[in-house]
């Protein structure tokens, strides 16, 4: 089976020599957009299997993804643990609220009480949107067996502990990143990457604090 940092390149998802800026707001000059993993389905579906192999022995009954790339991963997951397992896996999703946390809507967390749950996510900088929709999980009775996510850029700082559950992933990307005040590219001028990632959002919060 493939490895998935292979397949990130492949599909040109692993941008580097940039000025990147996180969901966290962190900067770095290495990106790995998964926007581009999930516009080609075989690709998307080989990483999911790979999910889905990795998590094969535990006794999982639904898959969960934080909205948005999430809610790709836990399909594809949940249907290749499906085939794998020979019973239905079940796929949701939570969404962000006003508050910016991860809520179960459409009456999923129904779905997701007292069942076995796998959690799934793309990129993990510093773990806080996951640990988000573990910690959504629990609140609506879940109990979460593994947190997995498709790429750790951080494995020192970002383990089980960080996330309130068991946590493993398929690769780790390590690549430095810096806040703002730290940041060698922002020292040197280097204009931000505005079509990836969230320096669109971040200048224009910028501009309105200026």
């Amino acid at each position: 089976m493939e490895n998935i940092v292979d397949i990130l390149k492949r599909v040109n998802a692993v941008i580097t020599n940039g000025h990147f800026v996180f969901a966290s707001g962190r900067h770095s000059d290495i990106y790995v957009n998964k926007n581009a993993l999930y516009v080609h389905t075989d690709e998307t579906s080989k990483v999911c299997e790979l999910f889905a192999e990795k998590n094969k022995d535990l006794d999982i009954e639904v898959v969960v993804g934080p909205a948005l790339g999430g809610i790709i991963l836990s399909q594809w997951t949940a249907w290749h643990l499906s085939k794998i397992k020979g019973r239905e896996i079940l796929s949701v999703y939570t969404e962000k609220d006003s508050n910016e946390d991860q809520v179960f809507k459409r009456d999923y967390d129904k779905l997701v009480k007292n069942k076995n749950v796998l959690v799934v996510e793309d990129i993990t900088t510093t773990g806080s949107s996951v640990k988000k929709a573990v910690k959504k999980v629990q609140e609506v009775g879940g109990n979460v067996l593994m947190v997995c996510a498709m790429i750790n850029r951080n494995p020192e700082r970002v383990t089980s502990e960080v996330i309130g559950a068991p946590f493993s992933y398929l690769g780790a990307f390590e690549a430095e990143d810096f806040e703002e005040s730290e940041c060698p590219m922002c020292q040197k001028n280097i204009p931000i990457n505005t079509n990836v990632g969230h320096g669109k959002k971040y200048l224009e919060q910028k501009n309105v604090n200026n």
